[in-house]
């Protein structure tokens, strides 16, 4: 089964995560979600692949988090549409296999989804 990631080309762990696929024969397909934004709906499904809710996938040391939203009470619907907004706010990468989505971080935890 190919693994889809969503990848962000500046993110070192991003990268070392492909690194190991590659490495490891693992079939995957590369999701740029800063070049190609997430829409609401796929942020939607990736979270119930996840398992999780949105404020599982929010980078909070980021910049544009510290400076804009830091501090915001603010829903899961309007941090899904600031997400879809602001790709560079999601965690990174994010592993889709099937119906499961795992945070590729760290790293070792990838050999045991992929095992999966």
């Amino acid at each position: 089964m190919i693994v889809k990631v969503l990848h962000n080309g500046n993110c070192s762990k991003s990268n070392a995560v492909l690194e190991y696929l590659d490495e490891n024969g693992v079939p995957f397909e590369i999701i740029n979600i800063i070049e190609e934004p997430l829409s609401v709906q796929e942020i939607k499904a990736v979270l119930k692949k996840l398992n999780q809710s949105v404020f599982h996938i929010i980078r909070k040391n980021e910049k544009l988090y510290l400076e804009k939203y830091a501090g915001k009470n603010l829903s899961e619907e309007e941090w899904i549409h600031i997400l879809a907004e602001n790709p560079s706010l999601i965690q990174r990468p994010i592993l889709i296999k099937g119906s499961v989505a795992m945070l590729g971080r760290p790293v070792e935890n990838v050999k045991y989804f992929i095992d999966k």
